[in-house]
């Protein structure tokens, strides 16, 4: 699976309050040298950390984020945690290096490691893609994985599941939980700190 990140949402509730959001973050990026995903909409903002270098966390993520957090305090911008999410599609082969070209190719993204797809925009979701022992027939072998936040998995779950849809199995919780909808189709909700 993708590296972690960590990342919160920003409820400015106006377009000016996320420019001048926004305008904090950068300066503390530059003074940094530290950049974040940062995504201004027109009542709120986006802040996602991750260190390239290292395909994951750092302590200048936590030490940038605490700043942004302090900033957006300075500003009254409450953040709203609840309201990230990364989405995953993953995909089950038999060969990876069979299917992941026509993946890359069709969907113009960029290889992450050996098993993952990203788009290079940061737009839509990334692709991964995991080895079966044997081909099968009686299930999906494409499902879409969502990652929140560790203490929203159990709502998010619990939410689905009073939507009609159903467990399939609990068996790696409290990291995720696969779930499928009426037609057997599958999604796994799990939370970031459950991310292998």
């Amino acid at each position: 699976m993708l590296a972690n990140a960590v990342a919160t949402h920003f409820r400015t509730r106006s377009f000016a309050k996320g420019v001048a959001l926004v305008e904090l973050i950068g300066k503390l990026a530059d003074d940094a040298n530290h950049h974040p995903d940062v995504d201004l909409r027109y009542s709120d903002v986006t802040v996602r950390l991750m260190t390239h270098e290292v395909d994951g966390l750092s302590l200048r993520d936590v030490e940038l984020a605490r700043q942004i957090s302090a900033a957006a305090r300075s500003l009254g911008v409450p953040a709203d945690p609840t309201a990230v999410q990364d989405v995953q599609i993953t995909i089950d082969t038999l060969d990876i290096s069979e299917v992941r070209p026509f993946w890359r190719a069709v969907l113009a993204y960029r290889d992450v490691g050996d098993e993952d797809l990203i788009d290079p925009h940061s737009r839509g979701p990334s692709i991964s893609f995991q080895v079966m022992d044997a081909p099968r027939s009686e299930r999906n072998r494409v499902h879409v994985d969502v990652f929140v936040p560790h203490d929203q998995v159990e709502a998010r779950v619990a939410d689905a599941i009073a939507a009609g849809g159903h467990l399939v199995t609990d068996e790696h919780a409290p990291g995720w939980w696969v779930l499928g909808d009426a037609e057997d189709n599958e999604a796994c909700i799990a939370c970031w700190m459950g991310r292998e």
